[in-house]
């Protein structure tokens, strides 16, 4: 067995081959005092693309967000994952509260089932987010997972997105990310 480098960017890790596709450049814009659903992704190098028909079965995708967590007390946080328009995860309201300058990370998995139109292809993704507290060290947070075989469709060009949305408008709630890593395990 050869280690295999080539154009494509390919390298070996101890897990096997892995394909960067995309990679953040500058921090993300603060998604802080707003209940509007917004992006956690910042541009980048690479691409959060796929073109139509670009998928095959088993293709499998780890997306890693690290950055800055600031929450007020007894609030809410929803984490959607996106292709497109489509939802192929969503954590839904988690409550979260009392949190100033933590760190956070969101690791996303998702894996392609079946290739088609909606209804027909399949794509099931989960999700784990996790935050230190400074005050104390402790290490807080939810995961979530989903199928999707109802609206994602492999026919079509496909961008992925990941979005934060705040139970409340408040100023103590703030979000950004510093890392966006977007690669294709399989």
């Amino acid at each position: 067995m050869g280690v295999r480098i080539d154009s494509d960017s390919y390298y070996l890790n101890p897990l096997g081959y892995t394909r960067g596709l995309f990679a953040q450049t500058a921090n993300s814009t603060p998604i802080t005092n707003t209940d509007v659903e917004t992006s956690l992704i910042n541009g980048g190098v690479g691409s959060l693309s796929v073109p139509a028909n670009g998928f095959k079965i088993g293709d499998s995708f780890r997306v890693v967000i690290a950055g800055v967590l600031n929450v007020a007390n007894n609030q809410t946080i929803r984490i959607r994952v996106k292709d497109g328009t489509s939802i192929l995860a969503d954590s839904g309201a988690k409550a979260i509260t009392n949190i100033t300058s933590n760190v956070f990370s969101l690791n996303v998995d998702f894996t392609v089932r079946a290739l088609g139109v909606p209804g027909v292809a399949s794509m099931v993704t989960l999700g784990t987010f996790h935050y230190t507290k400074t005050s104390n060290g402790v290490t807080e947070g939810f995961a979530f997972n989903e199928i999707n075989s109802t609206t994602f469709d492999t026919t079509i060009a496909n961008t992925l997105g990941i979005t934060v949305q705040w139970g409340a408008a408040n100023i103590g709630n703030s979000i950004y990310s510093d890392i966006c890593i977007l690669n294709k395990t399989y």
